[in-house]
């Protein structure tokens, strides 16, 4: 299978080259650099180093960013694509286990979870996670333990739902219109790192606002998606 990651990266200088040599150095895979017109010489590093990227003329954000992604997979026929952070949080040794999954047929998307085996700490954001849980559990049936994980690895047919509709974002309330799409979903243990460098966009009063936002667009937006006929 043609397997592509897919890095969103926005102000990433200090973390690009060492997230592109994880993923070179563990994974057989392409990927592709989506740099939102960072501020910083996130575009000069990548260019430097030879780095396979997709540079935009102003910020859109990071939905613009998986989407064009998402349309560089279809575009070039991978069977996979993955959402992998430029920021060094996530493994790539991990990559392949989410990639068996789909190849086994198990899934169509497959999540990077840290809370398949291990326990969500005890702290504000976890509550958010913990209440996105339900929200999707409540709309879906489903139970996704980590609904905010940012490493996920999509199929064709995922793939293909990102292209042609633009209203879906890289967040937990994608996965509630997948599965009302009747795709199946599927978490995989994994861990994560604290960031090295630079800040995540997710200061303590933007979580909440993410938060609420998000539980909000469960419940009221993606609760209404119909199924496939």
């Amino acid at each position: 299978m043609k397997v592509l990651l897919i890095v969103p990266a926005y102000n990433e200088a200090l973390n690009i080259e060492k997230t592109i040599k994880d993923i070179t150095e563990n994974t057989d895979y392409d990927y592709v650099i989506i740099n939102d017109c960072s501020k910083d010489n996130t575009k000069e590093v990548c260019e430097k180093n030879g780095f396979n990227m997709l540079s935009l003329p102003i910020n859109y954000g990071l939905t613009s960013g998986i989407q064009l992604g998402m349309k560089y997979a279809k575009k070039y026929d991978y069977d996979i694509a993955i959402q992998f952070d430029g920021d060094g949080q996530h493994q790539a040794k991990y990559v392949k286990n989410l990639v068996e999954e789909i190849e086994k047929g198990n899934c169509n998307i497959a999540i990077g979870s840290r809370f398949v085996t291990e326990k969500k700490p005890k702290s504000m954001r976890m509550l958010g996670s913990m209440l996105l849980s339900g929200a999707i559990k409540l709309t879906t049936g489903k139970t996704i333990k980590d609904p905010t994980s940012g490493m996920r690895a999509f199929d064709k047919k995922a793939i293909n739902e990102f292209c042609r509709n633009a209203s879906l974002t890289p967040e937990p309330d994608t996965l509630v219109y997948m599965l009302k799409k009747q795709l199946k979903i599927k978490e995989v243990q994994v861990e994560m790192k604290d960031r090295e460098f630079g800040e995540s966009y997710l200061k303590p009063i933007k979580s909440i606002e993410y938060m609420i936002n998000m539980f909000f667009s469960i419940i009221f937006i993606r609760m209404i998606t119909r199924k496939n006929v």
